[in-house]
């Protein structure tokens, strides 16, 4: 006599299949990592050295400027996804718990303070203390509205696009080859794509925290949930210092 499966069973099953079907996905490869990295920097760098021959108004250009690296990121982890795998899930777009959601804003408040004694020590090693992100501080002095979008932009889109591209894409492509080599080569890529400048150093920071929760997790959420606490006070106190 067969014997009706319960609810239990049921939902037994599929997270079995669900977490089967997670640990048979594909993995991104090369391919994707250089797709990405191209998308993004022929519309964030190319298509930002582009902007400055429109004669925008500076609080114009400070915003379109602030938004172009969350945009390019985006645009950057769409290629990728679309090039051969097109399952968000190997690029670390998965369902999180709410308990790493809050490592990633504890991480984040760490990663900030962290982020000040890396910028004295570069300053106190290099002589160097100009800052090449005056920029967004120009985007977000235009009155409230400007500086609502500005701080939107820098806060919330581009932690998103940077961490959809170097963490889903890029650690995840660089991880096929060991922790170390994935978290840390993809946070100096990361930091080195910012320049060599002030911004280096809280860029590597941020790199290496984001790099190291997407390999524990699984998922790119906590790494963006880092990158939001760790950018968002950027444009206000830019501004509140008069540095727009």
């Amino acid at each position: 006599m067969s014997q009706v499966p319960s609810d239990h069973s049921r939902e037994s099953e599929k997270t079995v299949v669900s977490s089967s079907r997670l640990n048979t996905s594909p993995r991104p490869g090369l391919p994707e990592g250089i797709i990405g990295l191209i998308v993004f920097i022929v519309i964030g760098y190319v298509g930002g050295l582009q902007l400055s021959r429109f004669g925008l108004d500076p609080v114009v250009y400070g915003l379109v400027f602030t938004a172009l690296s969350g945009i390019a990121g985006i645009a950057g982890f769409a290629a990728a996804v679309l090039l051969r795998i097109r399952f968000l899930s190997a690029f670390g777009v998965r369902r999180i718990s709410r308990r790493w959601l809050l490592i990633g804003v504890g991480a984040g408040v760490v990663a900030f303070m962290v982020k000040g004694l890396a910028v004295l020590t570069y300053i106190a090693i290099t002589g160097d203390s100009s800052t090449p992100q005056t920029v967004y501080a120009e985007g977000g002095s235009g009155g409230v509205l400007s500086l609502i979008l500005a701080t939107l932009f820098l806060g919330l889109l581009t932690p998103l696009g940077e961490e959809l591209l170097f963490r889903g894409v890029i650690a995840n492509v660089l991880l096929r080859h060991g922790p170390f080599f994935g978290v840390v080569g993809s946070a100096l890529l990361f930091a080195f794509m910012h320049g060599i400048n002030i911004v280096f150093p809280t860029a590597l920071v941020m790199g290496l925290v984001g790099a190291e929760l997407l390999r524990r997790s699984g998922s790119v959420w906590p790494a963006v949930v880092v990158h939001v606490v760790f950018n968002l006070p950027t444009v206000p106190v830019m501004v509140a210092a008069g540095m727009g």
